[in-house]
């Protein structure tokens, strides 16, 4: 479903759940953003034929009638008797899966609702461990190119080659890989296989796939051995230690306003000439804050946790190759400070 088309329905359903009147086809043209540019009538009514059917295949409960007898077109609403849900009563299993959905939710317009959602829980007096470990994996992004023909690969059991770029020393590889599957581990997409030439299990980082995927020989050939936990595997792999909330910086004097608004100052040091203090900031999502703080360029130096430095210097890298620089957007701040 496109964006656009996401948007109106939701603004459709808005619309509708608002008043306690049928709105009749045309009012709704005139007032549910999304339908005014519709080019003619026909147009209009074919695509508001095809969200009230949507809004059905959904489940979402759609009432057709008139405020009057002598109305001359019938009206739509929707009865919040029917929309909303009644009390539920949640197993401890249960609650842990609403607890684990809430990890998922990564927009800020649904991070309120999550915590509300766990403070109810808690309410109720059910335990809900945030910190426990999952098998799935929160901020899953599939933006990288080799994702689709290397998942299309893992499931035609084929062989595939690729262009791979290392960070330590900086130098790009052809590899030959038999994949077994592609996982997300904090925040990364991952493929896992077995290397042809080191004749070994290994996983690589989708990111750093240069160029495309080329198939080598016939479907049907790479099977996954059964003993196999992929996640495991990259997690035990990928040198990625787990990430501490709390991220040490250095960042030169005079510079930074963004990063010092939310950190503590803890001490005072030289890098490579340049005064500036080190400090410490408390990040929800670690992992996710390089290309804020690549942003910074020379100005601010990641001193921990090795994995969030090894992303800057990454992005930094990336930029100098490339004729865009990196956006700065700031993070979503909590009331208590922590940033995301």
């Amino acid at each position: 479903m496109s964006v656009a088309r996401a948007e109106r329905l939701v603004n459709l359903v808005l619309c509708l759940l608002s008043t306690r009147q049928y709105l009749s086809a045309e009012r709704i043209r005139s007032i549910v953003p999304g339908y005014a540019d519709a080019p003619s009538d026909d147009a209009f009514f074919r695509t508001f034929e095809r969200d009230k059917t949507e809004l059905r295949e959904l489940g979402i409960p759609l009432e057709v009638g008139r405020n009057k007898v002598d109305d001359p077109v019938d009206g739509y609403r929707i009865a919040r008797r029917d929309y909303e849900l009644g009390e539920i009563d949640l197993e401890p299993d249960e609650a842990a899966a609403v607890a684990l959905a809430v990890r998922l939710w990564d927009s800020p317009e649904l991070t309120g609702a999550a915590h509300g959602a766990l403070l109810k829980l808690r309410a109720a007096g059910v335990d809900v461990d945030e910190s426990a470990p999952t098998a799935v994996e929160s901020k899953v992004r599939t933006t990288e190119p080799a994702f689709g023909p290397l998942l299309a690969a893992v499931q035609a059991g084929q062989a595939v080659s690729f262009d791979y770029r290392k960070h330590n020393p900086v130098e790009v590889r052809a590899r030959e890989l038999e994949p077994w599957g592609v996982v997300s581990w904090r925040g990364r997409w991952y493929v896992v296989g077995h290397d042809r030439e080191r004749s070994a299990p290994r996983c690589f980082r989708l990111s750093r796939v240069v160029g495309e995927v080329r198939k080598v020989g016939r479907p049907g050939q790479v099977h996954r051995p059964d003993d196999v936990d992929l996640l495991r595997f990259v997690a035990s792999s990928s040198g990625e230690p787990q990430v501490s909330p709390a991220v040490k910086l250095w960042v030169a004097d005079g510079r930074g306003a963004g990063l010092r608004r939310w950190a503590t100052v803890v001490e005072r040091r030289e890098v490579d000439g340049v005064p500036g203090d080190v400090v410490e900031l408390e990040l929800a999502y670690p992992d996710t804050a390089a290309g804020w703080i690549a942003g910074y360029g020379a100005d601010a130096l990641v001193l921990e946790p090795d994995v969030l430095a090894k992303a800057v210097r990454e992005r930094l890298l990336a930029a100098a190759e490339g004729p865009e620089w990196l956006a700065r957007p700031e993070p979503a701040v909590e009331g208590n400070g922590v940033a995301r």
